[in-house]
């Protein structure tokens, strides 16, 4: 929910440095000339990417959380739907740290480097297509998972894992922002 006010906040300090621009001059032209085109700031690109990269990782975390209660329900007496939970906090953490961090870096490296910036730029196109994957691969698992007690166990760690990593990253998104940035 933070990365989410977080990035209104952004969206709405980029559109107050555009309307700073004094009308007619050479700014305010090209800004109109880029939002003809499609174009748009960096800011906003880097944004959207935080934005998609907090909504994936809140899914999922809703969604192994879900499969954890549906385990529970299944076998009542059980802890492992509570270490099931933990495991996938804990490797999620680690992944948040050393991998997806570095991702989330890489991204807006690459982000910085367009020289015309559009929103769809907000990831590379072949992102899209993993992202596609995971999706179906991902409700494909849940959905065989239900109604087997050790598959939804199995199924949550890889969500909650996947889920506080993306979240556990995200924070790279939201530092230093500001109106000069392109």
């Amino acid at each position: 929910m933070l990365g989410v006010v977080n990035a209104l906040g952004a969206l709405r300090t980029d559109v107050e440095c555009r309307e700073r621009m004094v009308p007619g001059g050479p700014q305010a032209e090209e800004v109109s000339r880029e939002m003809e085109g499609g174009l748009t700031s960096a800011r906003s690109v880097k944004v959207l990417a935080a934005i998609v990269w907090c909504v994936g990782g809140g899914v999922l975390l809703w969604k192994g959380s879900s499969l954890l209660t549906e385990a529970h329900a299944l076998n009542p007496q059980s802890i492992w739907p509570w270490a099931a939970g933990a495991i996938g906090l804990t490797i999620g953490g680690v992944k948040a740290r050393y991998i997806f961090s570095k991702a989330c870096r890489k991204n807006l490296r690459r982000i910085d480097a367009l020289e015309r910036p559009r929103l769809w730029q907000c990831f590379r196109p072949r992102f899209f297509l993993f992202l596609a994957a995971m999706i179906a691969i991902g409700a494909t698992l849940s959905r065989l998972a239900h109604g087997s007690y050790s598959f939804l166990i199995g199924v949550a760690i890889l969500d909650l894992s996947i889920g506080t990593a993306l979240l556990g990253s995200s924070f790279i998104y939201w530092q230093k922002k500001t109106c000069d940035n392109h």
